[in-house]
C-alpha cells in the first residue's frame, strides 16, 4: 500500500481510536450492516457513522447500500484489503508528498 503523506497521515488518525480499532476487528469477520454493527461494537448508529465515515475517507472501508428482501435499504460496510508496513523509508518517502503547512516546516528544517 504506497499512500503519499498525507493519506498516511489520514489512516493514522483513522486507527487511533479505540472505537475504528473494534470496528476493523468486527468487519474482519466479513461484511455487516450499519445495525449489526452499531450492536457488536455496542455504539449509536449516529457515532457509529460518524467513525465509519472517518474510515471510509482514509480508505480502509467501503460502503454499499442494499436493498433487502423486505424492501428495506440496508447499508453494508466491508473492509478494503490493505496492509501497511511502516518503516523509516516509508515515512520519509510519505513527508516528501506531504501537502500541508506543517510539511513545508518540516522540509524547511530539514534543509537547515
Amino acid at each position: 500500500m504506497n499512500l503519499t503523506g498525507n493519506e498516511l497521515l489520514q489512516v493514522f488518525e483513522a486507527l487511533a481510536n479505540p472505537h475504528r480499532m473494534r470496528i476493523v476487528s468486527s468487519l474482519r469477520e466479513g461484511r455487516k450492516y450499519v445495525s449489526e454493527l452499531a450492536r457488536e461494537v455496542r455504539m449509536s448508529r449516529p457515532l457509529l457513522y460518524m467513525h465509519l465515515h472517518r474510515m471510509e475517507i482514509a480508505g480502509l472501508v467501503s460502503a454499499r447500500l442494499e436493498l433487502s428482501d423486505d424492501g428495506k435499504a440496508k447499508k453494508y460496510y466491508e473492509l478494503t484489503e490493505f496492509e501497511l508496513l511502516l518503516t523509516p523509508d516509508a515515512i520519509s518517502d510519505a513527508v516528501r508528498t506531504l501537502t500541508d503547512k506543517n510539511a513545508a516546516e518540516t522540509s524547511t528544517l530539514e534543509e537547515e
